[in-house]
């Protein structure tokens, strides 16, 4: 089973990067699906969630 780990595909922290690996996306959708949310629920519940996410994913090995 595939662990969710931050990518080195960062634009800020790697998250967006990660979650796309583990799901087999392309990162650029996942970055647009996180800034469309984040406006359509007024930035602060995906700033916190993106935040906790940060902290709690480890960073990739390679």
């Amino acid at each position: 089973m595939k662990k969710l780990k931050r990518s080195n595909d960062a634009k800020i922290s790697g998250v967006c990067g990660g979650i796309a690996e583990y799901m087999n996306l392309d990162p650029t959708v996942v970055r647009l699906g996180t800034v469309a949310l984040a406006v359509f629920t007024a930035v602060i519940p995906v700033g916190i969630s993106y935040m906790i996410a940060m902290a709690v994913m480890p960073e990739s090995e390679v």
